[in-house]
């Protein structure tokens, strides 16, 4: 991994702060992204603390305008000239209780998870054709199984998979490999299952001990390392995979 160019989109928290950790324990080049420059800019102060002579860019970026992201990538060729890596990790957990979700609400949330990785993809593809680098989709297992996730996140996970799996065999012949990780119930501060925790542990405990074999939360940690080998030359044969990390909750699949 070392000096390869790697942007990782949604970056500020959670499972995509811990994949750049990662890929610069690892010597890679990241682009830490998100909505919010005053974010980025604590980021880039604490991560060059931490990870010595690493090359870090902190770039603000919103992933539903496409001129935003156009924006992005002048940034990232005026700075490193290309990209070989691209990590799509954007996404909203957002939801309601309805079964059938109010039109602007369901299109809203597949917007944030599934149109603007599109778009993320379709702007870098070239730059990602002429290094023949890969690309890494951040799913859930939500795409692959109903567990009662609200039904348009759910959907757009699964158009997700979906589409890294037709994209993986359309652009092989090109070099470039697509894979995507599946992660269960990711425990971090600021998370969706943090603010579960807190109103009902006792709960949350239940599903947990149920549901998943190992019985506990993953840690965005071991997401980030399985992400790391899928777009390293350790995987050098592996494109439209998806790799789930659940615990063993979907084990009937």
């Amino acid at each position: 991994m070392h000096q390869k160019r790697v942007l990782v989109t949604g970056s500020s928290r959670g499972i995509g702060l811990a994949i750049a950790k990662e890929f610069l324990a690892e010597g890679a080049r990241v682009v830490l992204t998100s909505r919010h420059q005053s974010d980025l800019d604590r980021l880039h102060r604490n991560l060059s603390q931490a990870y010595i002579g690493s090359e870090l860019l902190a770039l603000a970026c919103d992933f539903t305008d496409s001129d935003s992201i156009l924006g992005l990538k002048n940034k990232i060729v005026t700075s490193w000239s290309g990209l070989d890596i691209l990590v799509v990790n954007v996404g909203s957990g957002e939801s309601v209780a309805e079964p059938l979700p109010p039109a602007a609400h369901f299109k809203r949330v597949v917007r944030v998870n599934f149109d603007s990785a599109v778009d993320t993809v379709r702007e870098f593809f070239p730059l990602l054709q002429t290094t023949r680098g890969n690309i890494l989709f951040i799913a859930s297992i939500a795409g692959l199984e109903a567990f009662g996730a609200p039904v348009d996140y759910a959907a757009a996970k699964s158009a997700l998979i979906a589409f890294a799996k037709n994209l993986a065999r359309k652009v092989g012949g090109m070099g470039v490999r697509v894979n995507c990780i599946a992660p269960g119930n990711i425990y971090f501060q600021g998370g969706s299952w943090a603010g579960k925790v807190k109103a009902d542990p006792e709960r949350v405990q239940t599903m947990l001990q149920m549901n998943v074999p190992l019985q506990r939360f993953g840690r965005p940690e071991e997401i980030a390392v399985a992400a790391v080998f899928l777009a390293s030359e350790r995987s050098s044969f592996t494109t439209g995979a998806c790799l789930v990390i659940d615990g063993g909750q979907t084990v009937g699949i």
